[in-house]
This record gives structure tokens, sequence and C-alpha cells, in this order.
């Protein structure tokens, strides 16, 4: 995993997004309908209308600059759909409406120090709304907006009420809102079993220091418990403690292994997966980015999409001057199953039995083959 520096202003990217040669962010607008088209998202007919009443009623003037200033978490093929897709849909509005966006974007890789940095040369730039890419960041710029008010769009928070960001999904209640990844846990679960109906030892696998693990990891246990199925737990907040938590996994003796969506077992996921697929345990997991980089299962939302709908709602506040307070946090739909064909081998399950197995618990089952980035 490539680290970032401390350097911060040696390592910023300045994007300036010009109303002008759109062609190929329009090109990519076409591929980002169908992907609402195909339902990924709950709200998405609700979000097509909000744009198109916005452009009809654009409160914003023609040529005006927004400053948007966006901090990703960590470096992992997820999180970069999520702000690959922020920019390309922010080129595309500033062309709709005849406004600029100024995107300045920086990634913390995990390191609170560089993250809080990164946050307060936002603040001395005067953006006009910053993006948090993951709950640790959110939460950061919650905290640092607190007098400013400066408002905050959040990506990709499992569980915004549980870490303090809102007072509900509804109405979040102050200067922050955005777009939630809620994991819908007892789905997997079911997905576990469908293979294997004969498991009885699942491994959970998470950091205890991750927000987005700590609800998801609690209903499998609930799960569980009502099955009547026995599980074992390892952490890990390094690729090293990951990678010896797999091998401890590999002496329990577990049927299976589930893990929510947890940016530290992603980001460590390419130095397990060979371990768990030479002993023959599928890896379940809450993304299509773990399967990706060699998972067996990765199952969640479309974060390609969930970038889109986020500038969206970036345009709506900066735009058309909606206030966070009262825009109610976006949620998507949980139901594609990625599995990772190569894998899915290794372990010994045949790819079609186990898409007819999925098929009634997922929305969608596709397949994918290791890599490093999505392409």
């Amino acid at each position: 995993m490539r680290r970032s520096s401390n350097r911060i202003n040696g390592k910023r990217i300045a994007t300036v997004v010009m109303a002008a040669a759109m062609t190929m962010g329009m090109t990519m607008g076409l591929a980002g309908c169908g992907a609402q088209e195909q339902g990924s998202s709950t709200q998405s007919s609700t979000a097509q209308q909000s744009i198109a009443d916005s452009t009809e009623n654009n409160t914003g003037a023609a040529g005006t600059v927004y400053k948007v200033g966006i901090c990703n978490y960590v470096d992992d093929a997820s999180l970069n759909q999520i702000v690959e897709n922020i920019q390309a849909r922010l080129a595309e509005a500033g062309a709709e409406k005849g406004v600029t966006f100024q995107v300045s974007m920086d990634n913390c890789n995990t390191d609170a120090a560089v993250m809080n940095q990164i946050i307060s040369n936002f603040e001395a730039d005067q953006v006009d709304l910053m993006v948090g890419v993951a709950t640790p960041v959110a939460m950061a710029m919650q905290a640092a907006t607190e007098e400013s008010k400066t408002p905050v769009v959040f990506a990709a928070v499992s569980d915004p009420v549980g870490a303090g960001l809102v007072e509900s999904m509804e109405t979040p209640g102050a200067n922050v809102t955005g777009t939630s990844d809620y994991l819908d846990t007892t789905a997997i679960m079911n997905l576990i079993f469908a293979a294997d109906p004969s498991a009885d030892k699942i491994g959970l696998l998470y950091d205890l220091g991750q927000d987005a693990s700590t609800g998801a990891i609690a209903s499998a246990k609930e799960y569980l418990d009502k099955k009547g199925v026995a599980y074992v737990e390892h952490t890990g907040t390094t690729n090293d403690e990951v990678l010896l938590a797999a091998q401890a996994f590999v002496t329990d003796g577990v049927d299976a292994i589930f893990t929510p969506t947890d940016n530290t077992i992603m980001t460590a996921e390419l130095s397990i997966y060979e371990t768990l697929a030479d002993a023959k345990i599928p890896h379940y997991t809450g993304a299509d980015s773990f399967a990706l980089n060699g998972a067996f299962l990765g199952y969640g939302v479309d974060y390609a999409n969930l970038g889109r709908e986020t500038a969206d709602m970036i345009v709506d506040v900066l735009v058309n001057g909606a206030d966070p307070s009262t825009t109610a946090v976006r949620t998507f739909d949980n139901g594609t199953a990625t599995v990772n064909t190569e894998t899915c081998a290794a372990v010994g399950f045949d790819f079609e039995t186990i898409k007819t197995a999925f098929a009634p618990y997922c929305t969608k089952v596709q397949e994918i083959t290791t890599a490093e980035s999505f392409q």
C-alpha cells in the first residue's frame, strides 16, 4: 500500500473542473445513469428528480467558482472509486449549470495527524464545502467545522447515527450530511450458509478501531448465536497483524470468515487471500474491492454510483442552497454479490453452482478476478 507523505503541500492535487471541454465527463455520465437505472440506490429516482429540478431552478450565478476540499481516508479500490466518481460528476454538473467546481483532493492514508493537517489546509483555503470519504475523516471534519459551519458532505459512512455525525438519517440536524454504505450483515450471513449449509464455525476478522465494523460484527454474532453456530474472532490494525489473524483462523479450522466494510482488512487483503484460499476458507466481505484483491466474495453497494450521488448532494448544497441539516442521508441497495472466480475455484467451489445458490439472496451476482485496482 502506498503511504502518503507528511509534506501536505507536496502531496496535494488541485483539480479545476471547468464548464468547457466536457466530452469525457459527459461520456462517463451516460455510464453513471446506467448504474442508477439498475437500482443500486434506494433513492436514485428521488436524486434524479432533484437534479432535474435544480437544473431548471439553478440558484447559483453563471460563472461562480465553488471551492471543494476532498479528503480520502485510505488508498483502496472502493474509496478511490468514490473519489473518482465525485470528481467526474462535479465536472458534468459544472458544465450543466455554467459554474466551476475547484476541487482540492488529498489522501491521509489513515494518518490522523496528516488528516487534521489536510482539513486545516481546507479551512485556511476557505473552501465552500468539505467532503470526508469514510467515517474517521467525516468525524474529523465535523469537529473542525463546529464554529465555521462549513458544510460537510460525507461518503461511505456505514453508521452515521452511531458515529454521532447526524441526529437521524432523515434529518441530520447540523452542517453535515452525505451518503452511507450501510451493510446488511444478515444478507452476507445467508450467503455463507447458502454456499455451505453444514458450516459450524465462522471466523470474524476486523479492526477494533474501525467504526464501520462495530455494528456489523455485533449483528453477525447475534445471527450466529440464534443459529447456534460457533464463531471465533481475530483482529488486526496492520498488515502484519491481519496476516497473523488469517493464519490463526487456519489453525482454528473455521469454515468461512466474515469481514464488514473494514478499510484496514481491505488494504491487507492482498496479503492474506492466498493463505485463506490454500486452506479452502472462503472470505465473505462487505465490499467488491475485497473480491478485487482476492477475497472469495464482496457484497454491498455500487461505490461508483455512491460517488456520483455524493457529488449530486454537493451540487444541491452549493448551487441550489440545500441545507445539510435537513438533507436526508442517502442509502443504497446492498444487493450485489461480487465473486472472485479464481478464489472460488481455489477454495473448491464451482462458480455456476455458487451463482445459483446465491441468486435468492441477491439482486445480482457478478464475477471478478484478482487485481490491484478497478479498470
